[in-house]
């Protein structure tokens, strides 16, 4: 009995010796597999390159021109004051688009809001163009508005307009799609970003269109900037605004949304009718405005004008906060079109205001900033006074454009040197295609008259349906 003690001890030694030998072993294994390259089996997920079917080219003009309170019983009465004159087209050989009327706001049913539709043809999208305008003259509204037929979009911004005394600006939300679209209006003011009640969770039924009173946002706002943000379905944003001056009606437009923020603006063809203290005018008839949604930036106007004869351009850098419009005077520029490029250190949104004149018989118009036209692009010259194209290249390499009415009544081609602009007279009631050899081109149609104003960005036709690719 004596010897237990050491049998258990050996015993026990041999436990600890087998079980480190074993430890030991394993870390070999661990190491060496983790050196040693082991054969591998890859697969390549299955994969299938398909091109959608071409959808319709749906395009939504903004309607006639509006008048709101002109009934005292019923100050929320919206009736028109003077219908849209539509002008849509497509490139020779393409189906001729269709147009329908929306669902608009107007008690008496006058110049409803317009849909013009392409159906695609020989498995590609058809591309179209559209563009209205409006002449009204009474006695709380006068003055010629133009504007583009657009697609509706998911977010937009509306640079313009006031809700200050004498202004009866509206916004104007239309759906051309078959589901109800949910629409936010975030508005930027000298208070910052405002989410008013009045412009949360709207709901814009199928085929219709809506209005917005500007001054039911953010009312004694002077400088808005209004962003449209869309669920459910798209919708096209646009803006009328007008103004009286003592009694006396100043001028009306209606404005385009901009689709995007970028830290460069382009805002080609603004047209400058009259030179500094014309008239006796004590005002600006020039202003940029500016805003940054998101951050404190630097912001650098240039003004440019347009033509052989052009001196140097007019430079304004100015500080922006953040969620704050910006307003800056250009006083200096004489009569002239020009091109207005604003450049910041952050994505901002820009458009320039424009008057003929601060007296009875003047009008006004607001030009949005314009996107750049990358492929050939089909755009409307509306009804009214003789359209000009603007061409502007804000590169560093010449752009060879041409410009062709689809009718094959016109062509032109026109070199832009770095950095400058150009324009092409054209003629109105006439759809063109614009089309370039090189990038970086931005455009915009003016037509400026006897009291009469307006202008409008060319944008880029959609592009046809690329070719995706499908997991199953």
């Amino acid at each position: 009995m004596t010897d237990r003690p050491a049998f258990r001890w050996a015993t026990t030694s041999a436990r600890l010796l087998a079980g480190t030998l074993v430890a030991i072993a394993f870390v070999i294994a661990v190491v060496t597999s983790v050196s040693i390259a082991w054969p591998t089996l890859g697969r390549e997920p299955v994969q299938v390159a398909a091109t959608p079917a071409p959808a319709d080219s749906v395009l939504v003009c903004t309607g006639g021109v509006l008048a709101i309170g002109r009934d005292a019983v019923d100050a929320s009465r919206i009736e028109t004051a003077a219908p849209q004159s539509v002008i849509s087209g497509v490139a020779q050989g393409d189906p001729t688009p269709s147009s329908a009327s929306l669902s608009g706001p107007t008690i008496d049913g006058v110049s409803a809001p317009t849909v013009v539709v392409a159906a695609p043809a020989a498995g590609a999208r058809t591309d179209v163009a559209a563009s209205g305008s409006a002449t009204v003259s009474a006695d709380d509204l006068r003055g010629f508005a133009a504007s583009a037929c657009r697609p509706a979009l998911m977010e937009s911004w509306l640079v313009g307009g006031s809700a200050a005394t004498g202004a009866s600006d509206v916004v104007l939300l239309a759906n051309p799609g078959t589901v109800p679209a949910t629409v936010q209006l975030t508005v930027y003011g000298a208070a910052g970003v405002q989410n008013p009640p009045g412009g949360t969770d709207l709901v814009v039924a199928p085929g219709a269109q809506i209005v917005v009173p500007l001054a039911g946002l953010v009312l004694g706002e002077e400088s808005p900037v209004v962003r449209v943000t869309a669920t459910g379905a798209p919708v096209q944003a646009a803006l009328q605004t007008s103004i009286t001056r003592t009694l006396v009606p100043g001028g009306v437009d209606q404005v385009g949304a901009i689709a995007a923020s970028a830290k460069t603006q382009v805002v080609p063809g603004v047209s400058v009718t009259q030179n500094p203290g014309a008239d006796g005018a004590t005002g600006t008839a020039t202003l940029v405005r500016i805003l940054s949604a998101d951050a404190d930036t630097t912001v650098t106007i240039t003004a440019t004008a347009i033509g052989a004869a052009a001196g140097p351009p007019t430079t304004e850098t100015v500080p922006v906060t953040a969620g704050i419009p910006t307003e800056v005077e250009l006083p200096t520029l004489v009569a002239g079109d020009y091109t207005v490029v604003v450049t910041a250190e952050s994505p901002v949104v820009a458009a320039v205001w424009e008057t003929t004149g601060f007296g009875e018989g003047s009008d006004f118009a607001w030009y949005a900033a314009a996107p750049e036209v990358e492929a050939p692009s089909l755009f409307a010259a509306p009804p009214g006074p003789a359209p000009v194209l603007a061409l502007a290249n804000p590169t560093d390499t010449a752009v060879t454009v041409s410009v062709d009415a689809v009718d094959g009544a016109f062509a032109q081609q026109v070199t832009v040197a770095p950095g400058a602009s150009a324009s092409v007279p054209l003629t109105a009631r006439t759809v063109y295609r614009l089309s370039t050899e090189g990038g970086g081109i931005r455009a915009g149609l003016t037509q400026s008259g006897d009291g009469a104003l307006a202008g409008f960005p060319v944008w880029p036709s959609d592009a046809a349906a690329g070719e995706i690719t499908v997991y199953p």
